[in-house]
């Protein structure tokens, strides 16, 4: 009887907690804007080798995860390695744990990899929120990466005025078999294997509390198989959709591949009320900040500002943007030769 009256105080302690209140923004939304953040790392890539593992994609192009040649290898196998973390996008901590974790590993899907072991990064306001909170969003990232494969082995916390949850990630790569952004050629389709409007959605959700499942199994679904599904249609270019929107990221895509991306606004596929929520005016601002990254070198044609700022959305665990047809994902555009802009929307 007391385990279960402890079990049940926990569960209406956690149902009275609103995590998002206790950030100044939420997910991937609160990255640094993307022009700002390619001013700090400008001059730090790599020389191309360190400790005699030789850098096949580092900083160069900002793609998704950094793959290096294994020492001693035969060089079939490289280790791929990436680290992402967010304060809460939604209120239910479990959620956040499995969103947050689909999100790390996403990374490496994006390169085409395999995930093997991941550690956690915790930040906690240890005086201002219970640990059981904190237990269950280590609990969601577990089970996400129990689903993928991926050992979760350890981790390092800090107390921290805003809470904050996300994965270190490594994982094994096929150098010939590569996913990166810098591949692109005219004459690709561009595919993307999510719906859009995360962003809109989390940001209302933040806001009213409004709980939005469509949303939250979209975010905590993992990308493992549209990575496969990519590969297997023989797809040598991609990223994830993420906190730069899927502008921001397919402008980095078609500038690291000297190529002018297309996109159909009319195929892009959105989740059910994300049109709702933008109209209502629940855009961050990151997303702002993404479309007026991208508007100099952007051929926005008769699109509208809210479609505009739609394509903009700053999403959490997005899908995947590939360079190909991927069996079930909409195609919604073309790579053609490079133009005087790099994205055009039609």
């Amino acid at each position: 009887m007391t385990s279960t009256r402890t079990g049940v105080q926990q569960a209406q302690r956690q149902e009275s907690v609103r995590l998002t209140q206790y950030a100044h923004g939420g997910g991937c939304a609160c990255k640094i804007p993307p022009g700002e953040l390619e001013e700090i790392v400008a001059g730090l890539t790599s020389p191309g080798a360190v400790g005699g593992a030789g850098v096949i994609v580092g900083l160069d192009h900002g793609d998704d995860a950094a793959v290096v040649r294994l020492p001693g290898g035969t060089g079939s196998l490289a280790a791929v390695a990436t680290a992402d973390f967010f304060t809460p996008v939604v209120d239910d901590p479990y959620d956040w744990g499995r969103i947050a974790a689909a999100n790390a590993l996403s990374d490496v899907y994006a390169m085409g990899g395999t995930p093997l072991v991941a550690v956690n990064l915790l930040c906690w306001p240890r005086d201002v929120l219970p640990f059981d909170l904190a237990r269950e969003v280590l609990r969601g990232g577990r089970d996400v990466a129990a689903t993928a494969g991926c050992v979760v082995a350890g981790g390092h916390s800090v107390d921290d005025p805003e809470p904050k949850y996300g994965m270190a990630v490594t994982g094994t790569v096929d150098p010939a078999r590569l996913l990166r952004n810098d591949a692109g050629r005219p004459g690709m389709p561009l595919s993307l294997t999510k719906p859009l409007g995360l962003g809109v959605l989390n940001n209302r959700h933040k806001t009213t509390g409004e709980v939005f499942p469509q949303a939250v199994e979209t975010m905590a679904a993992l990308n493992r198989d549209a990575a496969r599904a990519a590969l297997a249609a023989g797809a040598v270019c991609a990223t994830d959709v993420t906190g730069f929107g899927l502008l921001g990221h397919l402008y980095k895509l078609a500038r690291a591949s000297g190529v002018t991306a297309v996109v159909d606004s009319a195929a892009v596929p959105f989740l059910d009320g994300a049109r709702d929520a933008a109209r209502a005016g629940h855009i961050s601002g990151g997303t702002r900040r993404n479309l007026e990254w991208v508007a100099p070198s952007t051929d926005f044609g008769r699109t509208d500002e809210m479609t505009r700022l739609l394509l903009a959305d700053a999403q959490t665990s997005g899908g995947l943007l590939v360079a190909g047809e991927v069996a079930g994902a909409p195609v919604i555009g073309e790579l053609v030769p490079a133009g005087p802009y790099r994205l055009v929307v039609r």
